[in-house]
């Protein structure tokens, strides 16, 4: 009986663990998602869970070049209301403060 107890502990404590990131100062603010494979999309945080699935309101995903699946566009096409699945989810970054600036590890054409 002790060892069956003691295996239910465990499993409580599995249970307690808490995501290491913190969105909740995120919610109802403006967000920038990266996904695997190279999609972005902005949009308003809605929702998360521990599992980083995340939910957008008035999503925008920033269209890549056809040419150059790694190269984005100023194209954007809107979402509307998303669920981000959070496996896929690579970066998260607040819209505000950020700026986009030249990689300085690609070679210059010149």
């Amino acid at each position: 009986m002790a060892a069956i107890q003691g295996q239910g502990d465990q499993k409580e404590e599995r249970k307690r663990k808490e995501t290491i990131l913190d969105l909740s100062k995120y919610l109802e603010k403006n967000i920038r998602v990266k996904f695997a494979g190279g999609r972005e999309a902005a949009g308003l945080l809605k929702g998360y869970d521990p599992l980083l699935n995340l939910v957008l309101d008035n999503t925008t995903e920033v269209l890549r070049d056809p040419d150059d699946p790694y190269k984005l566009t100023e194209d954007t096409r809107m979402l509307g209301l998303v669920v981000c699945r959070g496996t896929s989810v690579v970066l998260i970054c607040p819209v505000d403060g950020m700026e986009s600036i030249p990689n300085p590890f690609v070679q210059q054409d010149g």
